[in-house]
């Protein structure tokens, strides 16, 4: 049988037809999540968000597991890691968002069609910025260098916050100046109107403050993004792994921010083993600009052939260790913080 992820040309590029059906799925995914969520305004509880979380990350299993089937394993297995990276990023995500439905005052039965608005329009943000990544490392080998130099300092910038000790939800949201803009120039009313995006008043069009929360959402997860995108092409080259990794870490999203609620500052070291996380794949990108080397000023312009070369399996290992080990550590922590405080 013809491999379905080969062109006709017999390289890796993918065909359109494979691509068409790829965003026609994740779309179909999305209308499907809209009318089963989001048309009817309510909270999820506890085991509606449960389900349908489990449901999302069995469907990127069963994707993953047709990528290895029928491509190879090596793209595969480089799904696995990229979504597994992707989705504990985006786990980072929810931080904020509950940070701006709070400063918002969003109603909870009425976040969820903020959410969903907005993560789709950082899927479609998203999208530009792995073609535009995809373009960049086809031409500029160094590209590699700015990706692993930003992961790294990124790295290190959520290791001190995490440290900081402060919890990531009782934060303040300031708004972009995106944000701000919208703020100034729409007239938007000084309430919710439910789940409704627009009122009209006296004959007059206005803006409900979810718009202004969605754009919100949005823009913070296009600024996640500016992470995430490096951070998987850290893992593998093909633009169709880095978008289908992103959009299934997405997909459940808003399942998962109901789902977690109050337990995300239990997660008291998530930040670190993300921090770990985004350091090990920057080490890995400088060493492989490094294999493919074409600055004049460093070795003379060649490559450098003697730098360690980290598989994906490698990869894969470390990264679920990490967040494995963190995971356990933060919930540990937690506990261990419950009953001091319970004794006294």
């Amino acid at each position: 049988m013809e491999d379905l992820f080969t062109s006709a040309s017999g390289d890796d590029t993918i065909p359109a037809v494979i691509w068409l059906a790829t965003i026609a799925g994740f779309a179909g995914l999305f209308i499907f999540d809209f009318v089963t969520h989001v048309r009817k305004a309510h909270e999820p509880s506890f085991r509606e968000a449960a389900f349908w979380s489990i449901f999302y990350i069995v469907l990127a299993c069963l994707f993953g597991g047709g990528v290895f089937w029928f491509w190879d394993h090596v793209h595969g297995i480089e799904f696995f890691a990229g979504f597994i990276t992707e989705k504990s990023l985006s786990v980072d995500n929810l931080f904020v968002f509950v940070i701006i439905m709070k400063s918002f005052q969003v109603p909870r039965e009425d976040q969820q069609k903020a959410l969903l608005i907005g993560i789709v329009l950082a899927l479609i943000m998203r999208g530009i910025f792995i073609a535009i990544g995809a373009a960049a490392i086809e031409r500029f080998a160094w590209v590699f260098y700015i990706f692993g130099l930003f992961l790294l300092w990124t790295a290190w910038k959520l290791a001190v916050e995490s440290l900081s000790g402060h919890k990531q939800t009782d934060g303040e949201y300031e708004p972009n100046v995106f944000v701000k803009w919208f703020q100034t120039h729409l007239p938007v009313t000084s309430e919710f109107e439910g789940n409704a995006l627009t009122v009209k008043r006296d004959g007059k069009r206005f803006y409900t403050p979810m718009v202004i929360v969605i754009i919100a959402l949005g823009m913070t997860d296009i600024l996640f993004a500016l992470d995430s995108i490096p951070a998987i092409y850290g893992l593998t080259d093909a633009p169709y792994i880095v978008f289908t990794a992103n959009a299934f870490a997405l997909l459940g999203l808003l399942q998962l921010y109901f789902l977690l609620g109050g337990l995300l500052d239990r997660l008291v070291y998530l930040g670190f083993g993300l921090a770990l996380v985004l350091g090990f794949i920057g080490v890995k990108l400088i060493f492989h600009a490094l294999e493919e080397n074409s600055l004049p000023f460093i070795n003379g312009g060649q490559p450098i052939e003697s730098m360690p070369h980290i598989s994906t399996p490698l990869s894969l290992g470390v990264i679920i260790g990490i967040l494995v080990i963190t995971t356990i550590a933060s919930l540990l922590k937690s506990r261990s913080m419950g009953s001091s405080s319970g004794d006294h």
